[in-house]
Parts: C-alpha cells; sequence; structure tokens
C-alpha cells in the first residue's frame, strides 16, 4: 500500500474550515446562552419592586438601627 501524501495546501484548507466549524458553533452556543440568561433575568424581576420591602435606618433620638 502507498503512503497516503496530502498536499501542504489541501491540509491548510482542511484546517481552516475545521477552524471556521469550530467558531460558528462556539458563536452560536454563546449566543444561545445570552438569550437563555436574558430569559431568566426577566423571570427574576421582583414584581413588588424595592420601595416595597422593608429597609433598616437609624433612629436619631437613640441611633439604634431599626427596620422600618
Amino acid at each position: 500500500m502507498p503512503p497516503l501524501v496530502i498536499p501542504p495546501l489541501v491540509k491548510f484548507a482542511l484546517g481552516a474550515a475545521g477552524a471556521a466549524a469550530l467558531v460558528h458553533w462556539a458563536v452560536r452556543d454563546a449566543r444561545r446562552f445570552g438569550e437563555e440568561l436574558d430569559r431568566i433575568k426577566v423571570r427574576a424581576v421582583d414584581p413588588f419592586g424595592r420601595e416595597a420591602l422593608p429597609t433598616l435606618r437609624r433612629d436619631p433620638a437613640t441611633g439604634e438601627w431599626r427596620v422600618m
């Protein structure tokens, strides 16, 4: 069986095609992950808002922190 000889230009072309396919796959997955994170952020938004939550404030008369 004769040795299989592949010209350098063909090797380079196959390598470039493989690299392009890998980059295409990575970009597609990165966009999909970003869209999924955006959907999660939209669901995680509190409908009541931060103003409805109690906060700690210092009582000016005693200097103690109280939930108000």
